[in-house]
């Protein structure tokens, strides 16, 4: 396999990279026939190739990855040591390790194939199993074979690069989503089928002669033992939680419908061992099916999604230490005052050190929200949370990890306070009066008939029977139905709420306060306008070159801005870089400079005019203009916010960066909107707190961590993210960037569910009434009140799932339509 290694003529030809599929921006590099786009797809193609796996390319819409090119050697190693390799795996027999990892790269088909086959790629591999909704993959290796570091390399090899975090190392990995509620629907399910089956020739009066008397028996006999299961099993959840609501003396929805299940089965014993009835099992385990399956739509919904995540999961899981000038990896939890790390490029510095190097640009966005680097010159104190943009850096360890800056975030009584109160939710304040109603209608009866009319058998079957009609399971199905179903239509918006807690605090929401960065902003987007000579291609070519060597955010802004402008491979001489100045470089005879006004010579000192940045442009000492950079903002948020003031919704804006565009964004918000810059993390948290103070519900909406305090204090914290697998800070809800502009529609299609639930639970309403003034005079049949609920039960579901997706077609959809007719 030979590869053209001289530069190719710059022209207008596209080509389109084997691997990866994206178009060949820069020259282009040839192996058997093939056209890559960097050494990294090539280096992909030839592992693969080399594997005799390249059967992948053959898979309709496959889209290789190209591999990171910051991986060194020895990234992984601290994954063999010892501390680290037990809380890495899940698994591990001394022959056989397992571990179960999760790959954010992961997107398509043709992703599932080639991690499924990565047992050819290294014969240690015994099996790859992948979780795809996740984007988790399970690998069992030979574990004297193959090492941890080892097969972390494999997969970086090939462009999917695990996400390894300090917060693996804490023993907080998140849970599997619990699968013992669908067993017990099963359960439950199987034995509501056969005692409905086995209880037909009691509906239908059949089989009254001596004769079947002993069938009857062996049916009852059948159905008990059918609905032992359902009891003890099936039903503990509800017997668990209204147990604890006892304790706690107050009294849940679960009280009730634990009462009515117990009566119900009791009343069906005493007539089996008396022979006096069929008994209503049938009643019974019908009416725990429905609710289960009615509280696993709750549980099932996100359970690959998490929105407790500290700053812990961000940081990874080790840092370069250098000893007399050797570089090894050690642990960030073992980080002492006095070490010495190295951060490269990209990298997030997790503990607050003192700078060594001469200087060095850090981006502080992740914890501040300033959007633009902060230059740091030897001796500067650097805190937790920045991020390195440029050459690699050495620091001295100022405190351990556990005392930096940083976790001062999490000591805020903001992260320790619990929101979602059960006892808060709209149905268990429904249920305060329900149930306590319900209670003492089937104890008057009881009394009455008991007492004042001395028949013991119709008190127990007026009891049993208002019970079973009025029970409030309705209401319960209904609230779950109705939150569970509209969190799959959520979800189906790219919007993911927590739970059901999180939709009713969404209805009540009356005030929405913004973050500025990567939230009403694009991110990594910008308007680039050029102002001054038209440059030739030729000129264009050196600039582009020029640029593409620099990790500065403005750099790589321009280089995207010229993504139609080939780089060109040749080597550049005599290159430099001026951290907060700009770069320079010989293109062979001529002299190219790109940075700052005083930079390159220009006669301006203007650097940026509080709405812009300015990258001015030299060639040859002869000033040929600036690049003006402003920030871009999402193309709906103007109808966004004019939506919710519509809404009667206040909006405001607070943000970590320099106040930019504040003129252009004033009008957006409102002529009383606030406008907050150069806001602090805690600030913004005192701000949404002031709010509460008011009496205001709050919605915040942010994108970082610096934005968590808030997300976590406000009544709804809402996570802007272009990935939800891969960014879910402490919050109640996640969207996807380019869904935010339907967030008017989202607050009404909640406040439309609080307006179904109340709904369904006045048709339940109607339907107890009407059963109750039958149930109260014994003359309800406990076999028509035991079919009656569940046609009850699936009356409410039919009407809540009908009337949830009626509104999220027209505030959703309607909303959708309204924005791109604008």
């Amino acid at each position: 396999m030979s590869i053209l290694t001289a530069p190719e003529a710059i022209s207008d030809t596209r080509h389109a990279c084997y691997h990866c599929g994206e178009d060949c921006r820069d020259e282009v590099l040839h192996a058997d026939d093939h056209d890559f786009c960097c050494d990294g797809c090539l280096t992909v193609y030839s592992v693969l190739k080399e594997s005799d796996l390249c059967q992948y390319y053959a898979i309709e819409g496959a889209q290789g990855i190209s591999p990171d090119p910051a991986f060194y050697k020895g990234k992984y190693d601290h994954l063999d040591q010892p501390e680290v390799h037990d809380k890495m795996i899940e698994f591990t027999d001394g022959r056989l390790t397992t571990v179960y990892w999760y790959l954010p790269k992961m997107h398509c088909s043709s992703c599932i194939w080639l991690l499924e086959h990565l047992y050819r790629l290294n014969p240690a591999v015994r099996s790859s199993v992948v979780n795809f909704p996740e984007k988790k993959v399970r690998i069992t290796f030979d574990t004297p074979a193959l090492r941890l570091s080892e097969l972390a390399a494999l997969l970086t090899r090939i462009g999917y690069e695990p996400y390894l975090s300090m917060d693996d190392l804490s023993g907080k990995k998140a849970g599997k989503w619990n699968r013992t509620r669908l067993y017990k629907i099963g359960i439950a399910g199987f034995a509501f089928g056969n005692i409905m089956m086995l209880s037909f020739p009691e509906y239908f009066h059949l089989g009254q002669n001596t004769s079947d008397q002993n069938l009857r028996t062996l049916f009852g006999i059948l159905n008990l033992a059918l609905s032992l299961p359902v009891l003890f099993y099936c039903a503990a959840d509800f017997y668990k939680s209204a147990w604890s609501a006892l304790k706690g003396r107050y009294l849940n929805i679960d009280a009730p419908i634990a009462l009515a299940l117990s009566c119900v089965f009791l009343i069906s014993i005493y007539q089996l061992a008396t022979q006096t009835g069929p008994g209503y099992l049938d009643s019974f385990a019908g009416a725990v099916f429905f609710m289960l399956v009615g509280r696993y739509f709750q549980d099932k919904t996100y359970a690959g999604v998490s929105f407790d995540r500290d700053y812990k999961s961000y940081f990874p899981i080790a840092i370069s230490v250098l000893n007399d000038g050797i570089e090894t990896r050690k642990p960030i939890t073992d980080l002492q005052k006095g070490d010495h790390m190295l951060v490269r490029n990209e990298e997030l510095i997790p503990a607050d050190a003192v700078l060594q190097s001469p200087v060095a640009m850090v981006d502080y966005s992740f914890v501040s929200g300033e959007s633009q680097p902060v230059e740091r010159r030897k001796g500067d104190t650097i805190y937790a949370g920045g991020k390195q943009k440029g050459a690699a850096i050495e620091l001295e360890v100022l405190r351990e990890v556990s005392q930096s800056y940083l976790t001062q975030l999490w000591n805020n009584e903001a992260f320790t306070r619990e929101k979602d109160d059960a006892n808060k939710s709209l149905a268990a304040r429904i249920n305060r009066y329900f149930s306590l109603i319900v209670l003492g209608i089937a104890a008057v009866t009881f009394a009455f008939w008991f007492f004042v009319n001395k028949n013991p058998e119709t008190a127990f079957l007026a009891f049993t029977t208002t019970l079973l009609v009025a029970c409030p399971c309705a209401l319960l199905l209904s609230s779950t139905f109705t939150n569970g179903n509209l969190l799959s239509v959520f979800s189906r918006n790219r919007f993911y709420p927590k739970n059901a807690h999180s939709i009713e605090r969404l209805a009540k929401t009356d005030a929405v306060v913004f973050d500025k960065t990567g939230t009403i902003t694009l991110p990594d987007d910008a308007e680039i306008d050029f102002t001054g000579e038209p440059s030739t291609r030729d000129e264009l070519v050196m600039i582009k070159t020029l640029v593409g060597q620099s990790s500065h955010p403005l750099s790589r802004l321009i280089s995207k801005h010229l993504a139609d402008i080939p780089a060109s491979r040749r080597v550049l001489t005599g290159f430099s870089e001026t951290s907060g100045k700009g770069m320079a470089a010989q293109w062979g005879a001529r002299m190219v400079k790109v940075g700052s006004a005083g930079w390159v010579g220009a006669v301006s000192n203007e650097e940026s005019t509080g709405q812009s940045s300015r990258v001015y442009v030299a060639i040859d000492e002869v000033v040929k203009g600036y690049f003006t950079i402003r920030s871009k903002y999402r193309p709906e948020l103007p109808e966004t916010l004019s939506a919710l003031r519509q809404a009667g919704i206040r909006t405001y804006l607070l943000s970590g960066d320099r106040p930019t565009d504040r003129d252009w964004l004033a009008p957006l918000f409102g002529e009383d909107a606030l406008l907050l810059f150069n806001q602090k993390p805690e600030q913004k948290l005192d701000f949404v707190r002031g709010l509460q103070r008011e009496g205001r519900h709050v919605l915040m909406v942010g994108d970082g961590l610096n934005d968590a305090g808030a997300l976590r204090q406000s009544d709804v914290g809402l996570a802007v993210s272009d990935d939800i697998n891969n960014f879910s800070p402490s919050c109640d809800a996640i969207v996807e960037g380019n869904q935010l502009s339907l967030l008017p529609g989202y607050i009404a299609l909640a406040r439309s569910g609080q307006r179904i639930i109340r709904q369904s639970f006045a048709i339940s309403l109607i339907y107890n009434i009407v059963g109750l003034s039958f149930a109260v005079t014994g003359h309800l049949s406990p076999v028509i009140a035991a079919i009656l609920m569940p046609v009850s039960s699936i009356t409410i579901v039919a009407f809540t799932t009908l009337a949830s997706n009626a509104a999220a077609r027209r505030y959703l959809k309607k909303l959708t339509n309204v924005i791109k007719t604008t």
